[in-house]
């Protein structure tokens, strides 16, 4: 059985990690390094970093950055935010990260996903969907969950994976903040629809939500940010935790 993956993730604004409730009402949670090295210290499986403002503000991510926190760890390290081209990719691997996150440009251009995981491996290319309930579907949206895009959530999924993404981000924009657990039927359909790993993310809150996400959903890893920025766990209580509950992780 593959081991469950628990995920810190650190959203980036200014050069600092912030943190919001429903993509909204961002608030400083610290230093991106300081928190990066924090993590590896306690054991996180993989780290993920968003630069969330750099496809509104029509910018290249943060490459310095990059390569500043992917020097001081040693866990596998994803990047988002502003990568629309081969070469951003490429730059962004360059810089020490082992996956690059798609989510705006990918919507856009859906060829990039084809192109980038047959240049550089499917392993490499994550397609993040930043999702929320409208009526009877889940809506995609891009931009920092600014812009609604009227695609279905299940559909996109499945498209993203057939055209080569080896693994999908899903965030619930809807539960995102709230501390109220994962959206488990969301994140349930989208695991049914593809054969890929998934990331559940949005709305960790207590430990049960990672028992639940993973019993009820089928995801492979949970992601959480203001679970772990504000010190309510750390990782290794969130692990020990699954861990006593039968669920295989990485101790």
């Amino acid at each position: 059985m593959l081991s469950k993956r628990i995920i810190p993730c650190l959203d980036i604004k200014d050069g600092r990690v912030v943190k919001g409730v429903k993509f909204l009402g961002l608030r400083d949670a610290g230093d991106p390094v300081s928190a990066a090295e924090a993590y590896d210290a306690q054991g996180a499986d993989e780290l993920v970093f968003l630069d969330i403002t750099a496809s509104v503000e029509k910018r290249k991510t943060l490459v310095a950055l990059v390569e500043k926190i992917a020097r001081n760890i040693f866990m596998p390290f994803t990047v988002g935010g502003g990568i629309g081209e081969i070469e951003d990719i490429r730059n962004i691997l360059n810089a020490g990260a082992e996956k690059v996150s798609l989510n705006t440009q990918a919507v856009k251009f859906p060829e990039l996903i084809s192109s980038a995981s047959k240049r550089f491996g499917s392993q490499c290319i994550v397609v993040a969907m930043d999702v929320k309930k409208q009526g009877d579907f889940w809506e995609v949206f891009v931009n920092g969950g600014r812009t609604p895009t009227g695609i279905d959530a299940l559909v996109w999924a499945e498209k993203a994976a057939r055209l080569g993404a080896g693994e999908i981000l899903l965030t619930s924009m809807d539960n995102d903040g709230t501390k109220n657990g994962y959206d488990i039927e969301l994140t349930r359909l989208v695991c049914e629809k593809v054969r890929i790993p998934v990331i559940a993310s949005g709305g960790a809150g207590k430990l049960e939500d990672f028992y639940n996400v993973f019993s009820d959903s089928g995801a492979d890893a949970a992601l959480a940010a203001s679970l772990f920025h504000y010190g309510k766990f750390s990782i290794k209580q969130v692990k020990e935790y699954l861990n006593k509950r039968g669920v295989a992780v990485r101790l």
